[in-house]
Parts: C-alpha cells; sequence; structure tokens
C-alpha cells in the first residue's frame, strides 16, 4: 500500500453502531488487509505466520503440519505455498485448499485428537507431525479473568495434544494474550523443547495483546 494514499473514512449509518464502523475503517485503511486480497490469502492472519516463518524457518517442503483453529484458511495457505501437507480442524466450515484434509468441529470436543492423529498416519510414514500450529480463541465475556482461563485452557489443551505428535525437533506455535503463556505451562514447555519464547510478529495490531508462544526443538515423545 502506497504511503501517500489517504485515510480512508466510512460514514456512520444511521442502524450501525459505532464500534462497527470503526472496525469498518480499520479494516480499509490496514495495509495487511490490501496484502492479502492483492496476494490472495483468506485474511491478514496469514502474514502473521508469514513473519513468524522468517525469523524461525520451520515450514519446510514435505512437512506434516496440524492447523488448530484453521478457519477461513489463510495459515493453511501459507505452509501450502511452502510445500506442506496440512490438516486442519475448525469449529467453522473452511472452503476447500490444495493440499489440506479439514474437519468441521470443535478441536475440545474428546473425539478431535485421535481422528487427527488417524489423519496424520496417512501423511506422515512415522504417524507424527513436524509443527502443530494453533490460532485459536474462544469466545471472550468481557470478564478478564474469565477470557484469560478461557484461553489458557484452549492453549494447554494444544500444547498437550502436540506433546502426543510431534516428532523430535518438531515445533508448536499458539496464540496468547494477556503477556503471554503462564510461567506453568511455560516450565511444562521448557521441559518438552530445546526452545521457547513469545513472539509478536508485525501483522499484530499494537492494540491487541495477542502474541504467539513458539517452542521449538521437540525433544521427543519418550522425555515428556
Amino acid at each position: 500500500m502506497s504511503r501517500n494514499k489517504p485515510t480512508e473514512k466510512v460514514k456512520t449509518a444511521r442502524r450501525r453502531k459505532s464500534s462497527s464502523t470503526r472496525w469498518l475503517q480499520r479494516q480499509l485503511n490496514d495495509p495487511y488487509v490490501a496484502r492479502a486480497e492483492k496476494e490472495g490469502y483468506r485474511g491478514r492472519a496469514a502474514f502473521k505466520l508469514i513473519e513468524i516463518d522468517e525469523k524461525l524457518g520451520f515450514l519446510k517442503p514435505g512437512a506434516a503440519i496440524i492447523d488448530l483453529g484453521a478457519a477461513p484458511g489463510g495459515w493453511c495457505q501459507v505452509a501450502t505455498k511452502k510445500g506442506c501437507h496440512v490438516i486442519a480442524i475448525d469449529l467453522l466450515a473452511m472452503d476447500e485448499l490444495p493440499g489440506v484434509t479439514a474437519f468441521q468441529m470443535d478441536f475440545m470436543d474428546d473425539t478431535a485428537p485421535d481422528l487427527l492423529k488417524a489423519e496424520l498416519a496417512k501423511i506422515s510414514p512415522d504417524g507424527l507431525a513436524d509443527l502443530v500450529m494453533s490460532d485459536m480463541a474462544p469466545n471472550t465475556t468481557g470478564h478478564k479473568q474469565t477470557d484469560h482461563l478461557r484461553i489458557m485452557a484452549v492453549v494447554e489443551a494444544a500444547y498437550y495434544f502436540s506433546t502426543e505428535v510431534l516428532k523430535p525437533g518438531g515445533a508448536f506455535v499458539a496464540k496468547v494474550f494477556q503477556g503471554g503463556a503462564q510461567n506453568t505451562l511455560l516450565a511444562e514447555m521448557k521441559k518438552s523443547f530445546e526452545t521457547v519464547r513469545h513472539i509478536k510478529p508485525p501483522a499484530s495490531r499494537k492494540e491487541s495483546s495477542e502474541q504467539y508462544v513458539i517452542a521449538t526443538g521437540f525433544r521427543g515423545l519418550s522425555e515428556t
């Protein structure tokens, strides 16, 4: 997007809430939204994964990846463009993508992990994944403590699942909020991975409290 492009303003319609107007104006003036449309990505979130991978380089051709909370599919697009094979799951429906096997169901459903493991066995010779990535976030209530507990429950579930399916040297990426992962979870991660860090990619809006916890160098199932 050109730096000289004037800021677009949105007139507040009678029946449109002011918050909706602010969201629309932000979208119209967001360079990542414009880039996503230009480059064919399903959303600006694709650039978060692109920027994380530029730092760490874990998207490699032939990699087996599980994408938790995948809809609308931007992260899947980034991974498949790198030559990865992706298994995706989301409560919301997702349009088909080449190289992606998608399931519409809640990852927190008791049957979801076994379903994903069965599908993983079809694309990975050893039945293990190179990367588990999660952009999941539960619906918020507006109550900070409650929302934090909900978010951490989702992150913890994704993390423990990753320790069941990752191959040695594998990686785990998950969205977290409000200062990152809790100390107890970070301590667990450091036992299972060589390196654990938090990254806020440039594509994450400055006003958002989101960031990503990145765990690389999985030590292997026998050491978790």
